[in-house]
């Protein structure tokens, strides 16, 4: 459906659980792309410019790879700062989702991967609870990605 359903406190909860991690966004956006790289490495084809990178030290120091980790954090923010807003929100999903799953051919269950490992750095830096606060957001993300998928005929 393209109607969302947070609460005021769930919206609260998520966005202060984001923040959190969104302070060091090109840090963390770095970790969670070479944990994706590194524990994926079927993921790494889809970077031209990654594919050569085997180490998780040369992808930490790569700027392509720091400025795509950036990137996919400033998206997220994006969302999250619309969690109340469906239509704003899918203004920033529907554009990303139709990027990835024409142009860029991106398989949708990367989305899911990517999501995974932000919620287990939020696990491991600030507790389940700030999980646990996040959870339903990167769902929400990932089945509006999944929609778009469908709708461009995957």
């Amino acid at each position: 459906s393209s109607t969302m359903s947070f609460s005021e406190a769930e919206v609260q909860s998520a966005r202060g659980a984001w923040e959190k991690i969104y302070v060091d966004a090109e840090d963390n956006g770095t970790t969670v792309l070479v944990r994706m790289f590194t524990e994926h490495p079927d993921t790494k084809s889809y970077f031209a410019h990654f594919k050569g990178m085997d180490s998780a030290e040369e992808m930490k120091q790569s700027d392509q790879v720091r400025g795509h980790g950036k990137k996919v954090f400033t998206a997220i923010n994006d969302m999250v700062q619309h969690l109340d807003n469906s239509e704003a929100f899918l203004g920033i999903v529907n554009p990303l989702g139709k990027k990835h799953a024409t142009e860029l051919k991106i398989d949708p269950k990367n989305f899911r991967i990517i999501c995974d490992i932000i919620l287990q750095l939020m696990e491991e830096k600030f507790g389940g609870d700030c999980k646990a606060s996040f959870e339903k957001v990167t769902n929400e993300i990932c089945t509006h990605l999944n929609n778009v998928y469908k709708e461009a005929g995957w």
